[in-house]
């Protein structure tokens, strides 16, 4: 049996593993340069005690919309201003209730307490912003569209700044879905007032210079070949154009050649074997992370395509000779029928047919679902829809996620 002497005493690939942990924020942020000045342009009048701008960021998984805000925040927070930025992650305060308590707690010892509600954190909000010569409170919102309630915190929010004479309440909303804007009441859309700024994908060659930076730091000289770097970066541009994903992959496939290292006094090496060994290993991962994390009703759209895919359809089409209409497509109003039965099934309220629309182009976009247009042999206009994972393993992860989730959402409910 191995002692952990002897595990530390294996030659290992890397330098510093934490070089590859896609919360690492490096010192350059190569082809977001840009982006870094826009976010920067938009903070800036609170230097001369102006309210910054609100600020929307839009963008896939894995362009660097985190990491740009996290760098353009740290050196405005270096310089000591009036101003104090709050980051919060709206996956795990995702209600008006937690995004306020958790906001106030660094700058208002009382709210440490509990049993304050909604009126409560918000005159303290108000106080402290007119504290003095006024202050300014930039809120970042990790995932924006995760909060339940984002309505009435967003017009909260920005509606503050008409009730203090100083100071002033500002907004960086961070998001994955370049259409959620669209599903919030028109009150709060006309308050907001707000730029935008979009993340593209990275390409291959992109990738590739964004692993190489970090391979040069985070592995030992020589343990990744030139071809492996190519190879990742290839891979993932071709995937999503993601460098969260890319990063992991180098890291996984860093793992493995450790792993499979016969030779206790010779460097491990990464090649293309470690890295499509790498990719078949976490391609499955990542589904499953996906998944968990998306909001209800996509939960359950996603769910109606992998139910139907294993039972069949509830209802009969008529296809009319259309290859594209074989048996493992369905019908997006088949889907959005089944959706609207599993509704009903968990005592929600289904989305219009346009939302549903909406829904199912989100859950293309993240790979999970490939769309398709019906061709003119089809009757009518209509999408061919297909699941990218086994259906099975689609409605065990998401029955088990939505029957969990309840009791976190009664609870949630409660609070708020």
């Amino acid at each position: 049996m191995q002692s952990f002497l002897d595990i530390l005493q294996k030659p290992t690939v890397f330098a510093d593993r934490n070089v590859m942990s896609p919360h690492f924020v490096p010192e350059s942020l190569p082809f977001r340069e840009k982006h870094i000045e826009r976010i920067m342009s938009c903070m800036s009048p609170a230097l001369q005690g102006i309210r910054p701008r609100n600020l929307f960021i839009y963008g896939k998984t894995g362009t660097g919309k985190t990491a740009c805000v996290r760098r353009v925040t740290g050196k405005f927070e270096a310089l000591g201003t009036r101003a104090r930025v709050v980051y919060l992650n709206c996956r795990t305060y995702n209600s008006r209730y937690k995004v306020m308590q958790k906001a106030l707690k660094g700058l208002v010892p009382d709210v440490e307490k509990t049993g304050f509600g909604m009126t409560y954190f918000y005159e303290k909000m108000l106080d402290w912003v007119q504290d003095g010569n006024g202050r300014f409170l930039v809120l970042v919102l990790d995932e924006v569209d995760m909060v339940k309630d984002l309505d009435e915190l967003i017009y909260s929010l920005t509606r503050s700044n008409d009730e203090v004479s100083k100071g002033g309440v500002s907004l960086i909303g961070i998001s994955n879905n370049l259409s959620f804007k669209d599903k919030l009441d028109p009150r709060s859309k006309s308050s907001l007032f707000e730029t935008e700024l979009m993340f593209e994908t990275y390409n291959a060659a992109q990738l590739e210079k964004i692993l190489a930076d970090r391979a040069a730091t985070g592995f030992k000289p020589g343990a990744v070949q030139q071809s492996a770097l190519s190879l990742t970066a290839a891979a993932s541009a071709q995937e999503t154009g993601d460098a969260r994903y890319a990063l992991k992959l180098l890291l996984r496939a860093g793992e493995i050649a450790e792993e499979s290292n016969l030779d206790p006094k010779a460097l491990p090496q990464v090649t293309d074997k470690e890295v499509e060994l790498a990719r078949k290993s976490i391609d499955g991962e990542l589904a499953k992370d996906a998944i968990r994390t998306l909001p209800r009703h996509q939960q359950l759209v996603l769910l109606a395509v992998a139910n139907l895919t294993l039972n069949g359809s509830r209802n009969k089409y008529q296809r009319l000779g259309d290859s594209q209409g074989a048996d493992e497509n369905l019908l997006s109003g088949e889907v959005f029928d089944e959706y609207c039965h599993l509704c009903r099934e968990y005592s929600l309220e289904p989305k219009t047919s346009r939302w549903h629309r909406e829904y199912l182009l989100d859950l293309e976009m993240l790979g999970l679902l490939a769309l398709t247009e019906s061709s003119k042999g089809f009757r009518g206009h209509t999408r061919f829809v297909k699941l990218g994972f086994p259906a099975a393993d689609i409605v065990g992860i998401i029955r088990k996620n939505l029957e969990s989730n309840e009791v976190g959402r009664e609870i949630s409910e409660v609070e708020g």
